[in-house]
């Protein structure tokens, strides 16, 4: 079984997003392999950075300390990433506390959602 996710990104831009994961997750991108751009995850799952054509945004989570989590979400500040509390956007600036933990969303280069979050999903959404 494979443990890699392929990510797509605009023509010319995968390094571009690659890097930029990387450098808010402090993770290293790997040299070009074939075509993909590999971002390998501290559970050993690896990202592969992909160019297409058309692109559909997608939805990109990770599990982290909390440790990882404050390290991260000042990368996100430092840069003047934009981030929100929830998925549609609709309250920018803001962290929540789901799941008694604390989570956040943030835009890559390519219009791809990505969140870090310090506690798993639990069986009932609750109020962000």
């Amino acid at each position: 079984m494979s443990n890699s996710i392929t990510r797509s990104s605009r023509r010319g831009t995968k390094w571009v997003s690659a890097k930029f994961l990387a450098d808010i997750l402090n993770l290293e991108v790997g040299p070009e392999w074939g075509h993909f751009v590999p971002v390998k995850t501290a559970n050993g799952v690896t990202l592969d950075f992909d160019t297409r054509e058309e692109l559909r945004p997608g939805h990109y989570a990770f599990l982290v300390s909390d440790g990882e989590f404050d390290a991260a979400f000042a990368r996100i500040r430092a840069r003047g990433t934009r981030y929100y509390a929830d998925p549609r956007r609709t309250k920018p600036g803001e962290i929540n506390h789901l799941y008694g933990g604390r989570g956040v969303y943030f835009d890559d280069p390519n219009g791809h959602v990505m969140e870090i979050i310090t506690r798993p999903y639990g069986d009932r959404p609750e109020q962000i």
